[in-house]
């Protein structure tokens, strides 16, 4: 192999051969992969990505897998678009929207850590595989466990969105619905992999499938041409996306492909489940946990795991954390597609939400190049926006009925001054 990775524990720095192992047994803190950056420096160039395949598989220098390990399922490489509209909207001039709402194969940026979960899955003899998920995650397990020939229970909590119910069972996967929080579908699936020999992506395999989230930083940073941006705003629920973004950027600069810059990090969460930004706001270091009330179901984690770290990226970094109201997220998801065409599910009105308030509190400059991450498909919450919209009555196919619908619609915009209706 061209380079080695190995488990070393976040605290204590014990180190482990690779496992299906997810805690220290020295101290009880987190496992997290270590790859060897010394010996992927020849192998990790930017000539060597630009050659690779048009998916986060370009990167698998620095993933946790086997150097002649071959990807089913083409994951990442997701557009990063600028974004002047809402940049007008918002008070900015240097916005980047990085678009995991498009990712394959179920549109969200956990395909990604799938990917690597599954993998390793695979290498450590697992023929059953599952996860406790707020929907993405479900979706993206099941597919990807589907094309690999795995079986897979997935555990959810009983008030999931129809759309990430439907996405899951379609792929053929055992849906488990939990009368219960994400949190306690958490710890049933910590006990359920204590018992039978299968790889839950999020319990024992979960260092391994953190590590797919440095994809979404390894591009950020090739598509703005081997640079880093001032900014990067992200969705939080167990906070590991954030900390892994931060991680890929200074893998990079370690191995000279950027040049060195401290980038501020900003976390989004939902008012209705936000223990990471109450952390932030409050100063504290320890994670008070909550009991989620909010749409925006796929950060509704009140006890996250990653929560502890995701504030220290956060504090050193300079950044900050904010957290936005249903309403609020509502308008930036309309805002989002208004603007700049890209439906997203409630986590990118999170994102979008607190990127606007960001800017509008001075907390990120005007000028400051900003990436704010999108990372899921608005197709999969669309239960959010229920009684937004109505449908008007249907025109008959004349172009005179056609006629009379547009003076009909010039009279009704007549009618608004400023923006509010007067009649």
């Amino acid at each position: 192999m061209a380079h080695a990775y190995e488990l070393r524990c976040r605290e204590c720095g014990k180190r482990y051969d690779n496992a299906p192992l997810s805690i220290c047994d020295e101290c009880f803190s987190p496992l997290e992969v270590q790859c060897d950056l010394e010996a992927a420096r020849n192998t990790f160039t930017r000539e060597a990505i630009a050659k690779g395949p048009s998916s986060m598989w370009r990167y698998q220098a620095l993933l946790p897998v086997p150097d002649d390990y071959v990807a089913p399922t083409p994951a990442g490489w997701t557009p990063l678009l600028r974004a002047p509209r809402l940049a007008e909207r918002i008070g900015a001039s240097n916005l980047y929207i990085k678009n995991d709402a498009v990712c394959l194969p179920t549109l969200s940026f956990k395909d990604r850590v799938v990917s690597v979960a599954l993998a390793n899955a695979q290498i450590f003899g697992f023929d059953t595989v599952g996860c406790s998920s707020t929907g993405n995650l479900a979706n993206a397990v099941a597919a990807q466990a589907a094309r690999l020939g795995l079986k897979s229970y997935i555990l959810v909590p009983s008030d999931l969105e129809p759309a990430k119910i439907l996405n899951t069972q379609v792929y053929g996967a055992k849906l488990v619905r939990i009368d219960g929080n994400y949190d306690h579908v958490n710890r049933l699936c910590s006990q359920i992999a204590d018992r039978y020999h299968w790889g839950f992506v999020n319990v024992n395999l979960r260092p391994y499938y953190a590590e797919g989230s440095k994809t979404v930083g390894f591009e950020i940073a090739e598509q703005l041409g081997w640079r880093l941006p001032d900014n990067v705003v992200v969705p939080m629920a167990g906070g590991s996306l954030i900390t892994k973004i931060r991680k890929a950027f200074r893998e990079l600069i370690a191995l000279g492909l950027v040049e060195e810059k401290e980038v501020r990090f900003f976390g989004a969460q939902a008012t209705g489940c936000s223990p990471i930004a109450t952390a932030v706001k409050t100063g504290a270091d320890h994670i008070e946990p909550q009991r989620p009330s909010t749409i925006a179901r796929s950060l509704a984690i009140g006890n996250p795991a990653d929560g502890v770290y995701a504030t220290r990226c956060i504090r050193e970094s300079g950044g900050w954390a904010e957290d936005v109201s249903d309403v609020e997220i509502v308008s930036a998801i309309q805002e989002l597609a208004e603007t700049e065409g890209i439906f997203t599910e409630t986590a990118g009105g999170v994102t979008t939400a607190v990127t606007a308030r960001l800017y509008a509190h001075g907390r990120i400059r005007q000028d400051e190049l900003t990436v704010t991450c999108i990372t899921g498909n608005g197709l999969k919450t669309t239960d959010a926006l229920a009684g937004a919209y109505e449908l008007e009555a249907p025109v008959r196919p004349r172009l005179s009925d056609f006629e009379t619908y547009l003076e009909e619609q010039n009279e009704e915009q007549e009618l608004v001054f400023g923006g509010v209706r007067v009649s």
